[in-house]
């Protein structure tokens, strides 16, 4: 643990909570506008959408939304998951590797709620 305090009272003292929360925000909010236009936009020009969408704004609305929710480690895990289910097996994978976290997630915050009693 020699490392990650130094480091958590550097991270800590650059910005308050507030402040990170705005600018996740802003970044969710932003970022959602490329979906809009891929949702509502022509069929003939979906393909001009579709690599932005796939690659940029999904995997960066993943992170900031899982950062608001969950935290920093718990939004970088599920980035790589999506990243790598989409490149192995396709989009549907890559929804349901995100489910699959979920629950992972609660069963182990479950675990941990029931060993601290």
């Amino acid at each position: 643990m020699g490392l990650v305090s130094p480091l958590k009272s550097i991270y800590q003292s650059i910005m308050s909570n507030a402040t990170k929360r705005a600018i996740l925000r802003s970044i969710h909010l932003i970022l959602a506008i490329p979906i809009i236009g891929y949702v509502y936009s022509p069929f003939a020009e979906l393909p001009n959408y579709a690599p932005v969408v796939r690659f940029v704004s999904i995997p960066v609305l993943i992170l900031s939304g899982y950062w608001m929710y969950a935290g920093v480690i718990f939004a970088v895990i599920g980035v790589a998951l999506w990243f790598g289910a989409l490149y192995l097996s396709g989009f549907g994978a890559a929804i349901l590797s995100q489910v699959v976290l979920f629950i992972a997630r609660k069963i182990w915050l479950v675990i941990l709620a029931r060993r601290s009693k």
